[in-house]
């Protein structure tokens, strides 16, 4: 299992083994609306998806789980999941040069959450002021800027996006 964002620290499933992991063709962006987690139906935060593109990668966190629970594991992935995304099969890759398959939760464009890229005030702004069952969106952001910082990974979206919203929050 590849999580790229919430998942990467905050998994909430058993695991045996967590490694930092690449996925290649893929990029990480703020490009999903969340209806069900950082924002409502009447006002949808931002999180962040996969994004098809040949040249770029993404690094995140893999998960090995258990055989025994992998079943009601995907369940419970399935419904965090629910806002737009699908489950999809990935090569995992990493640091050491080893690789294994794996699957990756993406909300793909045309799902009915999705929103698509936007200029990075607009996201920022929508970041700075949404709110929903799971919390502040901007908390979202800031966790998983946290984290990748944590893991060493860098990310100019999230981290350029990271800085604009803290600008606008202290503004307010």
């Amino acid at each position: 299992m590849f999580g790229y964002g919430s998942l990467i620290w905050r998994p909430d499933f058993p695991y045996i083994e967590r490694r930092v992991a690449t996925v290649r063709g893929f990029t990480r962006r703020f490009w999903q609306g969340s209806h069900d987690h950082r924002g409502t139906p009447q006002a949808p935060g931002r999180v962040v998806t996969l994004i098809n593109d040949a040249m770029l990668e993404c690094t995140g966190m893999a998960y090995r789980l258990h055989a025994d629970i992998v079943a009601a594991t995907f369940e419970q992935l399935d419904y965090r999941e629910k806002n737009g995304y699908e489950r999809h099969p990935v090569e995992l890759n990493f640091e050491d040069g080893s690789s294994t398959p794996g699957l990756v939760y993406i909300a793909q464009a045309g799902n009915f959450a999705f929103t698509g890229d936007a200029p990075l005030e607009e996201l920022a702004e929508v970041i700075a002021k949404s709110i929903g069952p799971s919390g502040n969106n901007w908390n979202y952001l800031y966790e998983l800027a946290a984290a990748l910082r944590e893991l060493d990974i860098n990310d100019d979206h999230v981290f350029e996006l990271e800085a604009v919203v803290r600008k606008l929050r202290a503004d307010y």
